[in-house]
């Protein structure tokens, strides 16, 4: 029988020992909001926001135990997020209309149920931005005398491996654009910083002095204090049993100690958010599950000192810090354990503590034995193996809900709670208060899910997964194992059948591109295969990738477009019209028959939605959208349609009643005029227009002229029950002109070539028409006032204060160079000006091609107007992996060859019935930001 406080050997302790989900306890928020939307260091500047038009009425008076009749937000949840969410509501002012209800007793919280790290260490912007203020806040709190247990001891990460060394010097390239000293180091650097360590085998590590560490539920405690001391209210042992809502909003919360009106809701029940979610109506979709995390805590010894810094060992998936004149130590392993089958989190902390499981655990403390030598003769304490709640996506959910408005969420945050509160808990109270902050948080809103995300079976499966991910090497383009072969067209298996190789998003499985080779498994079917980049330098699928872009460029590609978010809207009078023009920039009121793009603005001129609309007849319109705003858009159009046309619109979501096949490439139109009587000639059906077709022996398929890759070609949307039938005539058709399947990697390299800006990868909140080079698509002068308008109007009248521009590296070499991967730091004349956002190789081009945004800050950090001449004026450089090239800065894409322009378009349609020539006519017309659409 193993004894806590014995002296073991290494043999015994790698036996037994214990991993750890380093938090969920965490901090705060305070007066400023560090924030620039991409990644300026440019000093963060107050934000006027809309003011809600709730007004906080002083509350009834209440004993302890007892909840007053209303209040204006109830949050539920005693625990790190909601004390933030709590503390934050009462510095804007809300503090005596907040009531926080805690099921338990908030002093039973135990002290050991997280490591503590306060750190920066975030691969996405808006998570570190959170981050950083958390520690900031945590900072501040500290120098007012309130206990936190803070020490900024920094922390040291470690590399093995050469990729992991490419990941850091990628980190701390990124650090200069926000502003955060890391630091690279040598293994003897290391060993300085951390005598404890063994070096031997790692490269060398990176160094972030800022990071600290913090005691969880001290913070939590700060935080509750300072939110009552403002007026809020904390009632315990007090259990939520339902939420209502009066014509889709937060209107009460009834409780085990009585209801109480309020306005807003907020979820920060941690483990119980998903349950909770269950108790309104319509149930709030809150994918999370509750996986074992073991941790490690050892006596006091010898040797270690209170600054010793926060150790990760990344590749040995470890990571320790001092505690207690001891070690606290954890890690992850690849495959996380789910006990709770069922689902059902006890109530009690005590029960949520696990006996610990040695086995499970014994990798980890392999690593940590290796790493710490010392741990073989220390006395353990104990292992203690706790639960923590994960997203099925490895990133923390937040917002709120697409199901009712003024529900809000925070859960998911793993191990890092306590990193992430102060800043989820100021964006949440701006939310509230405000309707909005100014962070761009879509990437971790809680609208970013479907409800296949929120099925038991799918989480248990996809969580055992998530924890491995943390410590991970972030690759371009990682996937998920699990959770696959979710969401698939009808066409999947003869894709398949062709070789593809598949990415997944919205649980949505898409062809990244297509490899003959090993396309059949052990018993001759054609094998399912997820798409791997595993590199920073040229991935292994460049020269397939190469072949399919040149299909599109040269003869037919075609590309599966089944994923892309698909809405009809319709009504029986004006009424859709109306709406859409209201909710659009761009003015839709085109003839029937039309394709308009537009964005779909909020009130600061920021991208809620970009889409395509194709008006199908004078009051029905088909609006196509990017595959992760299934969700969003939705519930963005709903909350926003003023209530004199909800009655008259109809929207319904019929992304899985279409499959999406796009054609593209110079034989595109010859190859289809084959299959359907319909004349396609330019003056018949000409470019960005709709119309319905026959197409072989299928009839009702809504055919676009477009391709949003700027090639020439057709989107048809297929009735599912005909896909099949259309992809098959489409492909034994094409055979004669060279037809090939592309996948989302060759797209994706086409339109990085013709500089388009899609939406979650350019295109954000915050981001405006003006900054991109859309000011056309902005109608000021319709007759209906859209949403953003005013904010648009104020910054064509002073000036945009960055732009959208496209960079082509030179001396750049793709076979043995780093390649750009999105987030590198540009620099205009050797300063700082920008990042990128999306970049790709331009296989026309022959060059890295990277799009991105550039800013003019004067030296005191002012930022000025940034004009066209401004742009090209200056001698740009584009910084990968610690390493600058030269760029050439286009505010268009450079002219590139295509076979057969518009006005030749009729000159090639003979030629459907005459062999294909190799020496078809060349033809170059100007592309750029604005000819997608």
């Amino acid at each position: 029988m193993y004894k806590y406080g014995s002296t073991q050997s290494a043999s015994v302790l790698r036996k037994h020992v214990a991993r750890k989900h380093w938090l969920e306890a965490a901090a705060a928020s305070s007066a400023r909001y560090l924030h620039n939307t991409d990644g300026n260091r440019a000093e963060s500047k107050p934000v006027v926001f809309r003011k809600r038009k709730f007004i906080p009425q002083e509350p009834s008076k209440v004993s302890d135990g007892c909840l007053p009749p209303q209040v204006g937000v109830v949050i539920c949840g005693g625990g790190i997020m909601g004390a933030s969410v709590a503390y934050h509501l009462a510095l804007l002012g809300w503090g005596k209309n907040t009531l926080l209800i805690e099921q338990e007793s908030i002093a039973a919280k135990k002290p050991w149920s997280g490591s503590g790290l306060v750190g920066r260490f975030e691969s996405g912007y808006t998570e570190l931005k959170l981050s950083e203020y958390t520690t900031q806040l945590i900072k501040e709190f500290t120098k007012k005398g309130l206990r936190t247990g803070w020490r900024q001891v920094g922390s040291l990460n470690l590399a093995r491996t050469y990729d992991r060394m490419i990941s850091f010097k990628r980190m701390k390239t990124q650090g200069v654009a926000w502003n955060i000293p890391w630091e690279m180091l040598s293994p003897e650097e290391c060993k300085e910083k951390c005598p404890l360590i063994k070096v031997d085998d790692i490269l060398g590590g990176l160094w972030i002095p800022d990071d600290g560490v913090c005691e969880p539920h001290l913070v939590c405690d700060s935080f509750l204090e300072e939110a009552k001391r403002m007026g809020v209210q904390v009632v315990e042992h007090c259990a939520v049993k339902k939420i209502r809502a009066t014509d889709g909003k937060v209107s009460q919360v009834d409780t085990t100690s009585g209801d109480v009106k309020c306005d807003f809701f907020v979820n920060c029940t941690g483990f119980w958010a998903r349950e909770v979610g269950t108790l309104s109506k319509p149930k709030i979709k809150i994918p999370l599950r509750a996986v074992e995390h073991h941790y490690l805590r050892t006596k006091p010894f010898e040797g270690i000192s209170p600054m010793n810094p926060f150790v990760r060992d990344f590749d040995g998936r470890v990571y320790f810090r001092e505690k207690e004149g001891g070690v606290l130590a954890g890690g992850f392993e690849r495959e996380a354990k789910v006990s709770l089958e069922d689902g059902v989190i006890p109530l009690s902390q005590k029960e949520r503590v696990f006996p610990p499981d040695w086995d499970h655990f014994h990798d980890i403390l392999d690593e940590l034995l290796k790493r710490v030598p010392i741990l073989k003769t220390v006395n353990l304490d104990k292992l203690t193996n706790v639960l923590q709640a994960v997203s099925p996506d490895c990133k923390w959910i937040m917002g709120e809900s697409p199901e009712i408005e003024n529900y809000y969420v925070s859960a998911g945050m793993k191990t890092i709670g306590v990193s992430s509160a102060g800043g989820i808990g100021r964006a949440l109270a701006d939310l509230i208060v405000n309707g909005s902050t100014s962070l761009d948080i879509h990437i971790l809103d809680v609208s970013r899910f479907l409800g296949l995300h929120n099925n038991r079976k799918f989480l248990t499966d996809r969580c055992k997964e998530v924890p491995g991910k943390h410590y991970q090497i972030a690759y371009p383009f990682d996937e998920f194992k699990t959770g696959r072969n979710l969401r698939m067209s009808p066409i999947y298996p003869a894709l398949k059948e062709a070789g593809a190789v598949f990415g997944q998003t919205m649980g949505y499985e898409r062809p990244s591109y297509f490899d003959q080779k090993d396309k059949r498994d052990e018993f001759g079917m054609p094998s399912f295969r997820i798409a791997e980049t595993n590199t920073f330098g040229k991935p292994p699928w460049f020269d397939i990738v190469a072949s399919e872009y040149n299909a599109c460029r040269e003869r037919v590609g075609l590309a599966d477009y089944s994923s892309f978010t698909k809405y009809d809207l319709w009504s029986k009078d004006n009424e859709v019209v109306d709406l859409l023009q209201y909710l659009c920039s761009n003015d839709v009121d085109v003839p029937v028959g039309s394709i308009i793009h537009t964005g779909m603005q909020n009130e600061y001129g920021g991208y809620e939605n970009d889409c395509s609309l194709a008006r199908l007849t004078d009051t029905h319109y088909m609006m196509i959208a990017p595959t992760i705003q299934q969700t969003r858009s939705m519930s963005w159009i709903r909350k926003k349609m003023p209530s004199h046309l909800r009655s008259g619109v109809s929207i319904s979501d019929v992304t899985s009643m279409y499959t999406a096949i796009c054609i593209m490439g110079p034989y595109s139109r010859v190859l289809l005029s084959e299959l359907t009587d319909t004349d396609l000639s330019p003056n018949n059906f000409p470019f960005f227009t709709y119309t319905e077709l026959d197409v072989g022996l299928a009839n009702g398929i809504r055919a676009l002229n477009i391709t949003h890759t700027g090639e020439l070609g057709y989107v048809l949307y297929i009735p599912n029950e005909y896909a099949l039938h259309v992809y098959e005539r489409l492909y034994q058709s094409g055979h004669k002109y060279g037809i090939q399947h592309a996948g989302y990697y060759a797209t994706r390299s086409l339109r990085i070539e013709k500089f388009y800006a899609f939406w979650g990868q350019d295109l954000d909140t915050n981001t405006t028409p003006l900054e991109c080079g859309r000011s056309w698509r902005v109608k000021f002068n319709k007759p209906i006032d859209f949403i953003g308008r005013a904010a648009l109007q104020k910054q064509r009248e002073e000036g945009v204060k960055r732009m959208y521009v496209q960079l082509l590296l030179n001396d750049h070499d793709h076979e043995v160079d780093v390649w750009c991967w999105g987030n590198e730091p540009i620099y205009r004349d050797g300063k700082y000006c920008g990042m990128t956002t999306t970049t790709g190789y331009g296989f026309t081009l022959e060059k890295q091609v990277c799009l991105g945004f550039v800013r003019n800050v004067d030296a005191e950090g002012n930022e000025l107007p940034v004009t066209n001449e401004f742009v090209l004026s200056g001698h740009y450089e584009v910084e990968v992996a610690g390493m600058r090239f030269e760029a050439k800065v286009n505010l268009h894409s450079p002219n590139l060859p295509t076979k057969f322009p518009d006005k030749e378009r009729e000159a090639y349609h003979a030629t459907r019935d005459k062999p294909v020539q190799a020496d078809l006519l060349s033809y170059t017309k100007p592309v750029g930001r604005h000819t997608n659409q």
